[in-house]
C-alpha cells in the first residue's frame, strides 16, 4: 500500500490556521500559543533545509509535546472557560475551542507524515530499549561456517627484517639516513 505524500508547507499552515483559530478567546494559556507556534516555526526550519534530518525530527519531537501538553491544558483550561464565557462570547469560546480540537486531533496525523518525511530524509530512528530481542528469522543470525582461509596465520616462522637494528657482528650501530 503506498502512503499518500502530504506536503510540510500544507501541515504547517493547517496548524497554524487552527491555532490561530484556538487563540481567538483567551481561554487557554500562552504557553499554549507560545508552544504551537515554536513547533510550527521548527516546521519553517525544515520546509527551508528540505535535506536536514535534525529540523525534522525537531519538529516531529516538538509535534508530539505538545499533543500531550495540548491534552493537559484543555482538560485545565475548558471547565474555566466554560463559566467564564457567556453571551455572545460562548459562540466565539466553542469555535475557538473546535479549532483547538480539530488541531489536537490532526497533531497523530502529521505526527505520521512528518516521521515519512524523516524516513525520506535518510533518518532511521529505530527505538531500542535495551532489551534483547529473539526472533525466528534465521537469516538474521552470522554464519559459524565461514572461510578461514582469509584469516592471517600468527604462526609464522619467517620474522621480517628491520635494518635499522643493531648489528652485533659489525659492532657498530645502524647508519641513519
Amino acid at each position: 500500500m503506498e502512503i499518500p505524500t502530504v506536503n510540510l508547507k500544507t501541515i504547517l499552515l493547517v496548524h497554524w490556521l487552527l491555532t490561530c483559530w484556538g487563540c481567538l478567546v483567551a481561554w487557554l494559556p500562552s504557553a499554549y500559543a507560545w508552544s504551537n507556534f515554536t513547533v510550527l516555526a521548527m516546521g519553517v526550519w525544515a520546509v527551508a533545509q528540505r535535506d536536514s534530518v535534525d529540523a525534522i525530527i525537531m519538529f516531529l519531537v516538538g509535534m508530539m509535546i505538545t499533543f500531550v501538553t495540548d491534552i493537559i491544558d484543555f482538560g485545565i483550561y475548558y471547565p474555566v472557560g466554560e463559566m467564564l464565557f457567556t453571551g455572545w462570547q460562548r459562540d466565539s469560546f466553542r469555535f475557538s475551542v473546535g479549532m483547538a480540537i480539530l488541531s489536537l486531533i490532526l497533531k497523530p496525523l502529521s505526527c505520521f507524515c512528518a516521521y515519512q518525511m524523516y524516513r525520506e530524509r535518510g533518518g532511521d530512528y529505530a527505538v531500542n530499549f535495551g532489551f534483547p530481542t529473539v526472533t525466528s528469522n534465521r537469516n538474521t543470525y552470522q554464519s559459524l561456517e565461514q572461510n578461514r582461509s582469509t584469516y592471517q596465520s600468527i604462526d609464522r616462522q619467517d620474522s621480517p627484517v628491520n635494518p635499522h637494528l643493531y648489528n652485533e657482528q659489525d659492532n657498530k650501530a645502524p647508519v641513519r639516513i
